[in-house]
């Protein structure tokens, strides 16, 4: 059987991925009410950090663990990836010794080459150009909170960077526009899914492109951001911080989007910044019940691919 991988949202079907959404709030309520279940029972999950983390370490332990599993934490600090190993060499080791593993690094051709010579699956953590388990939690957010995104509005605000990425490939697979709202130079790459819409062309694709925040956040279902300057940009921050400063989403953005609109953001989140405190922490923000979907979301993810 071939093994299946977990590198962008677009290497499960539409099907498959509404499938996992449906599974993972089944498992967060099993959880909530403290039943155990322990599919992976003796399994063991590879993880390969080559990026710091807080909620992509945590929820992937956590979840091997209630799974009844285990864990292995690799650094580049502690293999020998970071000595010069082949990528090649170390999937073919690591994949006869574990049962899954997951990849949180820079460059995305680094974990599909790694996927290409590894024998268990292996999942995409976050790289500079896609973060698609974000996306599982973010799509379970919603739908528990306001049912099908199919056909909603979705704003991206901000860079055009991994996360807005891999909402466009969101828009794709579950059916909703995505306007996607960028100064200018920060664009996405136009080779992510499809090349996005301009403004004045009609909305039948599934992206539209605009550098006007308040354009794009009116008749909005749900608000998206990130921070400005993502890891390994520390250096730009100044620069960024002026260019995005008129990105900022506050209460005044916020009142162009529906009323019911919901706000997510990734974290973690810089107050005062790409986000007013009073949004992510005002009745709207549903950041903190993301946060935790991305455990309940990771686990559905986990059963699927070692269940193939």
């Amino acid at each position: 059987m071939t093994t299946r991988h977990f590198l962008t949202l677009l290497d499960l079907s539409t099907g498959e991925l509404e499938q996992l959404i449906q599974r993972a709030s089944e498992l967060k309520k099993m959880q909530h009410a403290g039943e155990i279940f322990e599919p992976l029972k003796n399994q063991v999950l590879g993880m390969i950090f080559e990026k710091s983390s807080t909620r992509t370490r945590v929820s992937f332990e956590t979840g091997m663990a209630q799974f009844g599993g285990s864990a292995i934490f690799l650094s580049s600090r502690d293999t020998q990836l970071g000595r010069g190993e082949p990528i090649e060499d170390s999937a073919r080791v690591l994949s006869s010794m574990v049962d899954a593993v997951i990849i949180r690094t820079f460059e995305h051709q680094m974990v599909e080459r790694f996927a290409d010579y590894s024998s268990v699956p292996v999942i995409n953590a976050l790289t500079d150009d896609y973060h698609p388990c974000q996306l599982l939690a973010d799509m379970q957010t919603y739908v528990e909170h306001r049912g099908s995104i199919r056909g909603k509005t979705v704003t991206w605000i901000g860079d055009g960077n991994n996360m807005c990425h891999s909402y466009m490939n969101a828009a794709l697979r579950f059916g909703f526009h995505l306007n996607i709202t960028t100064p200018e130079g920060y664009e996405p790459k136009s080779e992510v899914g499809q090349q996005p819409a301009t403004k004045t062309e009609n909305r039948t694709s599934s992206f539209t492109l605009m550098n006007d925040p308040i354009e794009a956040a009116t008749g909005s279902d749900l608000i998206v951001t990130d921070v400005w300057a993502s890891m390994g940009q520390e250096d730009e921050s100044s620069t960024r911080n002026e260019v995005f400063k008129r990105y900022q989403v506050d209460s005044e953005l916020m009142s162009h989007a529906n009323s019911d609109a919901l706000f997510m953001h990734c974290l973690p989140a810089h107050r005062g910044e790409e986000v007013s405190a009073e949004v992510i922490d005002g009745k709207q923000s549903v950041v903190w019940d993301e946060a935790e979907n991305r455990l309940h979301a990771q686990k559905a993810l986990l059963e699927f691919l070692l269940s193939q």
